[in-house]
């Protein structure tokens, strides 16, 4: 599989060209890219958008306050007259919004050209910035922001010439690489043989011709979420008339001094060609928002607000799913349909992201706030299975998938993009290519050949490793023991605690006993419940292998509706005792146990303890018992 490599962080570069093909006049020119800045300041390094925009740049991200200059050491091949042109944008005009939130100056050894950038143009253009004056070779060269408000600037362009570099995206890339003195068609050359799509948008699939798909209709957005806060003296905020123009009714207040997850949109837009979009839209959203906190109708109760954090980054929610061997999908998650290669549990619900009505009707076209919609028939506990085949490329053979762009519907989506599952495929890959490297096989292989060994690699604890794929694994010793089949313990967890402990879970029923874990304390997974009188009855079980002295103990979570008078039976052989327990009181050992008393017991013997309901006086709460050795 051939690759495209994007070229990496820029140098300066100074070069004489040609303008066969370029669209520019032979003469002496320097290329600046903004991301090669020695320093940086206080403005930010923005790589969301290369593949739409064909850079990363610099945002100045202050939060309506000018952030520092970022500064480059520049060295010209000759002094003289240059003509200076900066790659930016006025990035509410394609909006047609009032004001020019992005302004900044360019500074050359310490002196502003008369021009102010990021005031023109909707799209990505060269602003002409005059002429300046180079006496020296070398030069200090400086973005000055202005505004706080996310001016940005992708390179600087100093020429000899007066015609502007090219802007289309057709000529654009060659024209940078010529400046840069890069190769004309750049390959990544590397001994790989095995590859990894965890973009999120599917891109490296996408380049390779991957088959993938987007859902049309319905799809979910991007989030930008932020925060502030509140000090002891009024504070300024300048007013946004280019933001949304909001009043306190328009959003949800963002209580607890955040902005969460639900500051959405973008829904059913390009979620890749236009994503620098979908994200300004939410920047200026926020914006809108708290000007309306602090500048229109909620002003009277905010005068000591202040933003202490907004996302520039973008956390987009769904865009290209690469398709593989198998495409999960919803009726597969909620009946916990079983895979022989089901390799990642998720216990996360269904969860799709939708414009609220609340909110959408001032901005139909682009609504900015969203709604969860839950489907819960999910198993939260144990959770379900989700297959390897969701992890290679059905038709580009060396690629695996990770991430939310892994082979599911457009449903499925909805509960395995959620970071922690996300994280247990990339553990899976990793296990597959080694499997693949061992063998020299396809990821396919790896379920049609390999599985068993897989299977293997899957059940080791997740600190196991190996240095190469052909090594022995090392376990450490502080390993954790593996899930039993209901997953790791929502309660406490028995292995921690003393003796020999026997869970609700192990014990023998009869009657109707229902699920509970609203009451803190229990150990394991849940305990159960029954109401008085109602025949119901539930038996634990033991068997000594040695003649000895042990002490029973009886869990349990107090409630005032649980029995005050719960009858246990221990019956040891013949013998049998009965204790009454009041399950109002607390349990007097550790809030959890009570003693049933200590008994002698012979190898061999069968102890049985047994919880009735009747006459209990209340609900019988039955959650595990404890067998430790008596003195």
């Amino acid at each position: 599989m051939t690759m495209l490599l994007r070229r990496s962080l820029c140098l300066i570069a100074a070069f004489l060209i040609s303008s066969a093909g370029l669209g520019q006049e032979r003469t002496a020119s320097l290329l600046l890219e903004a991301e090669s800045f020695e320093q940086h300041g206080g403005w930010s390094l923005d790589t969301q958008f290369i593949r739409q925009m064909g850079s990363p740049y610099l945002i100045a991200h202050g939060l309506g306050k000018p952030v520092a200059d970022a500064t480059a050491n520049v060295t010209f091949t000759e002094t003289g007259t240059y003509h200076v042109f900066v790659r930016t944008k006025d990035w509410v005009a394609r909006w047609k919004a009032d004001g020019q939130p992005g302004k900044f100056q360019l500074l050359v050894d310490g002196s502003p050209l008369k021009e102010t950038f990021g005031t023109k143009g909707a799209e990505w253009n060269w602003q002409d910035g005059g002429t300046v004056e180079i006496k020296s070779k070398s030069v200090t060269v400086a973005l000055h922001d202005l505004t706080g408000f996310d001016g940005r600037c992708d390179a600087i362009v100093f020429t000899k010439g007066t015609t502007p570099p090219p802007d289309s995206n057709d000529i654009l890339p060659a024209w940078r690489r010529n400046m840069l003195g890069l190769k004309e068609t750049p390959t990544l050359k590397s001994g790989c043989k095995l590859f990894c799509d965890a973009t999120g948008h599917g891109t490296l699939g996408s380049l390779a011709g991957a088959d993938w798909t987007m859902t049309d209709k319905g799809r979910m957005g991007m989030s930008n979420m932020w925060a502030w806060d509140e000090g002891n003296k009024s504070v300024e905020f300048p007013k946004t008339p280019w933001a949304l123009d909001l009043s306190m009714a328009d959003f949800p207040y963002p209580v607890d001094h955040h902005g969460q997850w639900f500051w959405e949109s973008g829904f059913d837009k390009d979620a890749i060609g236009d994503a620098e979009g979908i994200r300004d839209w939410n920047l200026r959203a926020v914006f809108g928002a708290f000007n309306a906190m602090k500048n229109r109708d909620g002003a009277d109760k905010h005068k000591t607000a202040f933003l202490t954090w907004i996302a520039f980054i973008g956390g987009p929610r769904e865009s290209r799913q690469l398709l593989g061997d198998y495409v999960l999908n919803q009726d597969d998650i909620v009946t916990k349909k079983e895979f022989t290669d089901g390799c990642v549990p998720s216990t996360w619900s269904i969860d799709l992201h939708y414009p609220k009505k609340q909110y959408a009707e001032k901005f139909p076209d682009n609504p900015f706030i969203s709604i969860a919609e839950h489907d819960r028939r999910i198993d939260r506990d144990y959770g379900y299975p989700v297959p390897y085949r969701c992890f290679y490329s059905r038709n580009i053979e060396n690629m695996f998938m990770a991430g939310r762009c892994i082979s599911v519907t457009h449903e499925a989506l909805g509960t395995v993009r959620v970071m922690k599952t996300c994280g247990m495929m990339g553990e899976v890959v990793g296990k597959a290519a080694s499997v693949c490297i061992n063998h020299d096989c396809p990821p396919s292989a790896v379920y049609d050949r390999y599985w068993s060994e897989m299977d293997k690699l899957l059940q080791l604890p997740g600190k196991a490793f190996r240095l190469k794929p052909t090594d022995s694994m090392t376990i450490p010793n502080d390993s954790l023991p593996l899930a039993s089949s209901y997953g790791p313990p929502t309660g406490l967890d028995p292995a921690n605690l003393l003796g020999v402990v026997i869970d609700n879970r192990q014990a023998k029923s009869v009657g109707s006993w229902t699920s509970g874990t609203g009451l803190n304390g229990y150990v394991a997974y849940d305990y159960v419940y029954a109401p008085a009188d109602s025949a119901a009855t539930i038996t634990y079980e033991w068997k000594a292998d040695k003649d000895m002295k042990v002490e029973i103990r009886l869990a349990f979570q107090s409630h005032e509706n649980r029995g005050k008078s719960v009858p246990i039976t221990i019956a040891i052989g013949t013998a049998r005792k009965e204790v009454r327990v009041n399950m109002k009181e607390k349990a007097a050992i550790d809030n959890t146990f009570v003693s049933l008393g200590t008994f002698s017991v012979k190898a061999g013997d069968t102890i049985s303890i047994i919880q009735s309901t009747e006459k209990a006086g209340g609900i019988v709460h039955s959650d595990a018992i404890q067998i430790l050795p008596a003195p």
